[in-house]
């Protein structure tokens, strides 16, 4: 059979990545913060963008105008039919690089629209620089360094001592073989022993530990007076004490139990993570993505614009792009021409992936705040079963836009602060077959069950168990265990106080 090569004609369907869907998908991920970051970065490289301080009007921009924008759906469609709908057509002619294109025409109707793109609110002048907040706390690294440069050491020795400060948990606890570091520096075990013991006796008494054990005998040995039975129970009784088998202390001790007890309380005032004091502790503060308030019954949905400026086409580039279209045979006016319409395609690709970025927010809220109603009234017990596929159906999106969308993102409700995720969740089956409740419901009336218990009698799982099934949930022993792990509450025995 003979081979012969020739051309034909096919036609097909494919999903192309263009760069515009790519920046879009990748802004619609990004924090508030990573948000600013790039809309900065963008402006110093594309001279087209720039702030818009006021508006159309010449007067500046108030909270109450852009909050009124938002409160109106009708106006949020207007806004979308008129900035992106119209200049969407004309982008087909600056794509394809049409010379009778008139971008005077373009970039005035696109500054004029300015305002549909998601603008941020005026940041407040009044507020401090960021010198004059920020600070700095020493480290427990640097605390322990400074005691060390104190101590008469060798240089060995010294050396040695680093190499244990800086291989410290954020507990204070040794987490490298002291063997290992011996080698490092070339010491002796004996004498790397003593300069750990010479560490442990730093302040925070117990640091350098390699066990709770150890770390509560050296802070039991620094009691004045000693406590002969406080180090005995800290030697050989400790899983006693964790399990609260204060009468099998005593016994083995041949103390009485009020005694056992006494000695017990001084134990618990120790510190058994002795680098806690010198953890970070800074405040995170989040500033939410959207607000949601109830006015008159109904509840309203507001994009947060505090904090990122208002992007537009630059106007002094219409002159720029006039002048090139009548110099259009020289040389230089072509060049000009050629990068002015790149700037430009890359600012309005950008203004408009941060407009449907808040739009879709926006969408997703809304969304939510329909199916979540009861939660937004009575709080977290209130919370629905709601899977990515419900929100996605609603607007008509993918699931993937919605993960991306929800992912980092926080909203401000009456009953709190959420991140948009927290609002999916699987559902738990009541027990006479009506509407199931969602996963994070029941955590909550688990977490209020252990809150209001008795502390000499906690309930176990399976009591637990009993009284969810008392209150129509129907939920297993282990997934109850499950819960209560996330929420970090300990098993009943361990809850259980005697003293």
């Amino acid at each position: 059979m003979a081979l012969e090569i020739k051309q034909s004609l096919r036609l097909s369907q494919q999903l192309v990545m263009t760069p515009q869907l790519q920046q879009a998908i990748k802004l619609l991920q990004l924090t508030r913060m990573e948000l600013q970051e790039v809309v900065t970065q963008e402006m110093m490289e594309n001279p087209i963008l720039e702030e818009l301080t006021e508006t159309p009007d010449g007067e500046n921009a108030t909270p109450a105008e852009s909050t009124a924008e938002n409160l109106d759906p009708e106006s949020e469609q207007r806004r979308d039919e008129e900035s992106f709908l119209k200049p969407a057509a004309k982008e087909e002619q600056l794509v394809a690089g049409k010379d009778d294109f008139n971008w005077e025409s373009y970039v005035e109707e696109f500054n004029s629209n300015s305002s549909s793109a998601p603008s941020m609110r005026e940041i407040n002048e009044d507020l401090p620089s960021f010198e004059n907040i920020l600070t700095k706390t020493t480290s427990l690294e640097e605390h322990l360094a400074w005691q060390l440069s104190m101590a008469q050491l060798m240089d060995t020795e010294q050396k040695f001592g680093k190499l244990i400060i800086g291989n410290l948990s954020d507990d204070g606890y040794l987490i490298a073989k002291l063997e290992d570091l011996a080698a490092e520096v070339g010491l002796d075990v004996e004498d790397a022993e003593e300069v750990l013991k010479i560490i442990q006796n730093f302040d925070p008494v117990g640091v350098g530990s390699r066990t709770l054990q150890e770390c509560l005998g050296i802070q039991a040995r620094f009691m004045e007076p000693r406590q002969p039975l406080v180090e005995k129970i800290i030697e050989s009784h400790l899983p006693d004490l964790e399990r609260k088998h204060y009468p099998a202390v005593a016994k083995a001790l041949g103390v009485p139990l009020e005694k056992a007890i006494d000695a017990i309380r001084l134990i618990m005032e120790l510190e058994p993570k002795p680098g806690r004091s010198f953890m970070s502790g800074d405040t995170q503060y989040i500033t939410p993505d959207i607000y949601v308030y109830k006015v008159g019954g109904e509840f309203v949905i507001v994009l947060n614009e505090d904090g990122m400026p208002k992007l537009r086409i630059s106007p002094y580039y219409k002159n720029v792009l006039a002048n090139a279209a009548r110099d259009k045979d020289k040389e230089g006016s072509r060049t000009t021409k050629e990068y002015v319409q790149e700037k430009l395609r890359s600012a309005v690709w950008l203004i408009r992936s941060i407009h449907n970025r808040q739009k879709t927010i926006y969408k997703v809220t809304d969304a939510i705040v329909r199916r979540q109603r009861e939660f937004f009234d009575r709080g977290a017990q209130q919370l629905k079963p709601m899977i990515l596929k419900d929100v996605a159906n609603d607007i008509g999106m993918h699931e993937s836009t919605i993960s991306r969308v929800t992912t980092n993102k926080f909203v401000h409700t009456p009953v709190g602060i959420f991140e948009l995720k927290y609002f999916f969740n699987s559902s738990i089956n009541s027990a006479d077959g009506s509407d199931a409740l969602a996963s994070e419901a029941v955590k909550q009336k688990i977490r209020q069950m252990v809150t209001k218990e008795d502390q000499r009698n906690p309930l176990s799982d399976q009591k637990i168990v009993e009284l969810l099934r008392g209150d129509n949930i129907d939920i297993a022993r282990r997934t109850v265990a499950k819960y209560r792990d996330m929420l970090g509450i300990l098993s009943s025995g361990k809850r259980k106080k005697l003293i």
